[in-house]
């Protein structure tokens, strides 16, 4: 201690007399600079997405809402849908209609419905159905009333809008059919007017709304959708109008009246196929039918009426086009096999049935693309198998038109080529025929949760992907689809059924914790991990303290939705057919748009609807 003590006092001595001598100050220490980890994620970020995202960015592409609908007691459910783009897609019209919520009224005639919804969306629509249709009303306000009863279709009083053709119609020319030419049915005759008697038998028809024909594309389009990969023949076939429910029975109250209002032929190069052609139609007593030793012989005998030459619609270079303007009415001819002279009514009895076809042809007078395309399947047997047809996919027996039913109009889609899209034609039909019942369903919105689980990241977004659907006010699916990290990772605010805050991820799958789940191309799948929470009526996607987030126990972080300011680390996509990218390929590759997103919240806010192929997840 002495020695010690004396050291002590002799430093302290020096320390003192420093100043009087010509001695230098001891330099201090430099003090450490503490290690600004919110600056190491910003330089990262900007490493990898090669960018400087906007500051007040807050990686939100959602609205909500609260909506009161009002209808009366033939409404048995109601729904708010959202119609999601109306872009193409390179192959036709890639729009798409979503359910947000719908609940069954229960005999109630006012509900109220919460809703999340894309930012980006085109127009909110409430569905208001019944047991024979479907009424959709833009959503404008926070209230929306149903005033337009679905129960039948338009009536007579409503066709009395148009002005009849003056002057008598009868049977001009009879041609053979392709078929009869072709040796598919001997003998088989076509009937038409005069040419110039077209252009006179032709209608003024009261134009659709701008909010009808935006309903109408947001509606048709979805539940079928319009291009050469689209393949709709399964949803044409799940509404149940072929064959024998392919005709409609006449009133006898009114005049049946066809208007054109929608073509796509595509390139011209393809002999503008629509343009071309021509509509029939054939009519019969159905006692007449079931008397039939053989019925499809009994339909394909026939008389068939050229009601429309398309090309006094559509101008030749009229693609993708919808208007109403112009409407024919049909005529009756009598039973029978009519001649040159015989002359039509456009008073049908009642209770015949009225069937309809297509006459496709193309620029060439050759053998290209031409033949009689039936709504009913059952006569199309050649023409469905013939080379020039056969690559649209269609079986023997397949028709070629449908029918819809859009706000108690009663619309006819024809495929009249081979892309089986069954949107070449679009017809409405009106006046003396009986209503059809048709109730569109359109899938629930799915929102897509994905997360990078560490804060020096390649944003890949796919360390936990999540998606979740509101099947009802008060119920709301989730499902962990992915994981594409090697953390021990935890989902919380679920915290129902398998999907606890202490299940571990990788665990739920059954696989180690170095396993990669749905990420990898080619890799093993993994089914997804779901189950069905219940939330209160107005829960909401944006609420915070709902939100699923992580927790990384590797790092001892939560992860959650990226808010104002922040790198993307967790963001939620409000979109059913998101696909999250590949393992180790960053967002901005698999999404060429995220990066203008970033920068500016208001530029490409549709960016995830196009991916880039063989940068994202597909099973």
């Amino acid at each position: 201690m002495k020695k010690l003590l004396t050291l002590a006092v002799f430093g302290l001595v020096l320390s003192g007399c420093s100043k009087g001598f010509d001695m230098p100050e001891p330099t201090p220490e430099p003090t450490p600079t503490p290690t600004d980890p919110t600056a190491d994620i910003k330089a990262n970020v900007e490493k990898v997405f090669g960018v400087t995202f906007a500051s007040n960015h807050d990686w939100n592409s959602t609205t909500n809402g609260t909506v009161t609908l009002k209808f009366d007691s033939s409404v048995k459910k109601v729904a708010v849908l959202a119609s999601l783009s109306l872009t193409s897609d390179g192959d036709g019209i890639a729009n798409s209609m979503k359910v947000l919520n719908q609940v069954e009224t229960n005999n109630q005639t006012s509900v109220s419905l919460s809703y999340d919804a894309p930012s980006a969306n085109q127009a909110l629509y409430a569905a208001f159905y019944t047991a024979s249709g479907c009424v959709f009303k833009k959503i404008e306000s926070n209230t929306v009333i149903m005033d337009q009863a679905p129960a039948k279709a338009r009536t007579r009083s409503e066709t009395e809008v148009y002005r009849m053709p003056e002057g008598d119609f009868a049977i001009g020319k009879i041609e053979e059919s392709w078929a009869a030419q072709r040796g598919w049915i001997p003998g088989e005759k076509l009937y038409m007017l005069a040419d110039d008697d077209y252009a006179r038998l032709k209608m003024d028809a009261p134009a659709y709304s701008d909010e009808y024909m935006q309903l109408f594309r947001d509606v048709i389009f979805s539940c079928l959708p319009n291009g050469k990969n689209k393949n709709n023949l399964l949803k044409v076939m799940a509404l149940g109008y072929t064959d024998d429910n392919a005709y409609r029975v006449t009133t006898g109250t009114a005049p049946i009246i066809i208007s054109p209002v929608y073509k796509c032929d595509g390139s011209p190069n393809w002999g503008r196929e629509v343009y071309n052609s021509d509509l029939y139609y054939y009519y019969f007593k159905p006692e007449a039918l079931e008397n039939a030793t053989d019925p499809v012989e009994f339909l394909q005998n026939l008389p068939k009426y050229k009601l429309i030459p398309f090309n006094t619609h559509f101008g030749s270079d009229e693609d993708n086009e919808l208007r109403k303007n112009d409407a024919f009415a049909a005529l009756y001819f009598g039973d029978g096999t009519p001649e040159i002279g015989t002359k039509g009514s456009f008073t049908f009895p009642p209770g015949y049935k009225i069937g309809f076809m297509v006459r496709a042809k193309t620029d060439s007078e050759g053998s290209k693309k031409q033949g009689e395309l039936y709504f009913d399947g059952r006569l199309n047997t050649k023409i469905n198998a013939w080379p020039n047809f056969s690559s649209s996919k269609l079986g023997a027996t397949d028709p070629r038109a449908t029918w819809f039913k859009l706000n108690n109009r009663v619309l006819q889609l024809w495929e009249s080529g081979t892309d089986t899209d069954f949107n070449d034609i679009i017809l409405e039909i009106e006046g003396g025929v009986e209503d059809v019942d048709i109730i569109p369903e359109f899938e629930y919105n799915t929102y897509t949760f994905c997360f990078e689980d560490r804060e020096i990241g390649d944003y890949d977004l796919n360390d936990v992907v999540i998606k979740a659907t509101r099947k009802s006010p008060t119920q709301v699916e989730y499902s962990i689809v992915a994981c594409g990290a090697y953390d021990k990772l935890y989902v919380r605010n679920i915290n129902e059924g398998k999907i606890t805050d202490d299940a571990e991820i990788h665990s739920l799958f059954g696989v180690g914790q170095n396993t990669f789940i749905n990420t990898e191309s080619g890799a093993n799948y993994y089914e997804p991990i779901t189950v069905t929470k219940t939330v209160d009526a107005s829960f909401s996607f944006l609420n915070e303290s709902t939100q699923p987030y992580l927790f990384d126990e590797t790092t001892g972080k939560q992860v959650k939705l990226s808010k104002k300011g922040e790198d993307p680390h967790g963001i939620m996509i409000p979109y059913a057919d998101f696909k999250y990218p590949l393992e180790k390929t960053c967002i901005k590759d698999a999404y060429t748009e995220f990066n203008n997103w970033g920068q500016n919240p208001v530029n490409s806010t549709d960016w995830y609807t196009k991916p880039v192929e063989g940068k994202v997840y597909s099973k």
